[in-house]
């Protein structure tokens, strides 16, 4: 399993606009083949987002990034104002996984 993070500023104000151009974006990502979870971390500290995508694979992700629905759903940009400065991605391979028990 992989996880892709993506680091996004977002300004002061702009929060909930922000959330709300994810409502369509997860349901299309779901349908995708390979995909696990995705999760929005709103910052309680700092103006960061962490987008937090889980796949079975590179392979998948690769896949989801080149699809017509990936393209269909970044077609929409943020305005600069509302996203100032660069976003952080990266990719983590999934070595070790911890959970409470039920």
């Amino acid at each position: 399993m992989i996880v892709v993070a993506n680091r996004v500023p977002v300004t002061k104000g702009y929060e909930r606009e922000f959330e709300k151009r994810f409502d369509h974006r997860l349901d299309v990502v779901r349908q995708m083949p390979g995909f696990i979870r995705n999760e929005i971390l709103r910052p309680i500290m700092g103006d960061y987002y962490i987008l937090m995508t889980h796949w079975e694979s590179r392979e998948a992700f690769e896949a989801w990034t080149q699809s017509e629905e990936f393209k269909q759903v970044h077609a929409n940009m943020a305005p600069k104002e509302m996203c100032p400065g660069p976003n952080g991605f990266e990719m983590h391979e999934v070595i070790l996984v911890s959970e409470k028990k039920s």
